[in-house]
């Protein structure tokens, strides 16, 4: 009789996993490495004896080499494999600024305006100087951050807006009937210009496929958001930490909801069209 031969995995079906899309490591692309979580854009790949592996760099600049296995990676929140190109030519320079304006190569920054943007947190002003940071210092508007919403009437009052001295706000959380409405309307003039974003805070702000996640969690009312928001993803209890992991996804405006870029530059606009600097 002919014994029957079986195969050596016995795995059951149901029990394994589908091949993940393959997609070409080509420089620029920004991927998550799915055990550290770090973040990062493409700059090389290589062939080593143990296999091939790619180099990311975040956005401070460091560079962290992981080897390319079988999903290994998430692109926009979806598990990944990372290959080779094949044969596809190098990118030329960049010919727009993280904010998809086009790039202006050698230009110095110009003196800075009377002008101010003021933003509800260091962490909006960060979000902004690493989308909107090149235009800004092109145009020389300043962007400094507020400590809290129920301080802009003194500072509106404080710093006296103007023709050539105009003043623009962002605030978040921005809807009818809430407390930061009231404000923004006290404090919005022809030369004083408030709007704001409908998010709880920036980190909201950023796309979730960008940060790789399926969506922002939901945060049970009377609990610290961004405290919650680490605690629902599984994320140390540390939101400076947080911060700095979210923000490292950012590469450009692609990484932003529709609602916060259209407000940063109306007030971009707002501001330089105050005079010149």
């Amino acid at each position: 009789m002919q014994s029957k031969r079986y195969s050596p995995d016995l795995t059951p079906p149901w029990k394994k996993q589908r091949p993940a899309p393959e997609v070409p490591a080509d420089p620029d692309l920004v991927v998550e490495e799915v055990t550290t979580g770090f973040c990062g854009a493409v700059i090389r790949c290589e062939k080593t004896a143990e296999g091939p592996t790619v180099t990311l760099e975040d956005r401070f600049g460091k560079h962290r080499v992981f080897p390319m296995t079988p999903r290994g990676f998430l692109l926009e929140g979806k598990v990944v494999t990372l290959v080779r190109p094949q044969g596809r030519p190098a990118p030329s320079a960049p010919a727009r600024t993280a904010s998809g304006s086009l790039a202006v190569p050698g230009a110095r920054a110009r003196v800075a305006r009377a002008g101010r943007i003021y933003v509800e947190g260091r962490h909006d002003a960060e979000l902004v100087e690493r989308v909107w940071g090149d235009d800004l210092r092109i145009e020389g508007v300043v962007v400094e951050y507020l400590e809290g919403i129920d301080d802009l009437p003194a500072i509106v009052r404080s710093f006296s807006p103007g023709p050539d001295a105009r003043l623009g706000v962002l605030v978040d959380h921005l809807v009818p009937g809430s407390k930061e409405s009231r404000i923004a309307a006290e404090v919005t003039g022809a030369h004083a210009l408030v709007v704001g974003h409908p998010y709880i805070d920036v980190w909201e702000a950023v796309k979730p496929s960008s940060v790789g996640i399926p969506a922002w969690p939901s945060v049970p009312h009377g609990q610290d958001w961004k405290t919650g928001v680490c605690r629902a993803l599984g994320w140390p209890e540390n939101t400076g930490a947080a911060w700095q992991r979210i923000l490292s996804c950012v590469r450009s405006y692609k990484d932003l909801e529709p609602a916060l870029l259209g407000r940063v530059e109306e007030l971009i606009d707002f501001v330089t069209a105050g005079g010149a600097a």
